[in-house]
């Protein structure tokens, strides 16, 4: 079987990944020109933050899910999922440093990997949904 670029993309996991990253370069680069402008940290990561939400959030509606969604609005199932994805991996993160003694690139990867399964698994199951699947 040949994998064409076409085909690569086709893949609702792959897009998923591809916005993920988009998503985490956009907080990074946001957060970064924020500072070195003198943006105090705490108003340039939330602002970072929600840039990257709002065109996570849209991409995966829109690209990654292609639309498929019981209702016109799974906004606020999405912000409950990431919230949730962002308390898991909270506690994860404390778990790996302070009861397993992980090393910071193992306990930072831990809760990447987590995150990562977790956002997908919730996403694709809980916030765009297709009318079939209910």
């Amino acid at each position: 079987m040949v994998i064409t670029a076409q085909n690569f993309l086709r893949s609702r996991l792959t897009r998923f990944v591809i916005v993920g990253a988009g998503a985490n370069l956009l907080l990074f680069a946001l957060t970064y020109i924020l500072l070195r402008c003198g943006v105090p940290a705490l108003l340039a990561g939330a602002a970072g933050y929600a840039a990257a939400f709002g065109a996570a959030y849209l991409a995966q509606r829109d690209w990654t899910f292609g639309g498929m969604h019981r209702d016109n609005s799974p906004l606020p199932r999405y912000a409950m999922a990431q919230l949730a994805c962002a308390a898991t991996s909270s506690l994860v993160g404390h778990i790996c440093t302070s009861r397993l003694a992980m090393a910071p690139s193992a306990a930072s990867l831990t809760v990447t990997i987590t995150a990562a399964f977790m956002s997908y698994v919730v996403t694709s199951r809980w916030v765009f949904v297709s009318e079939d699947r209910h």
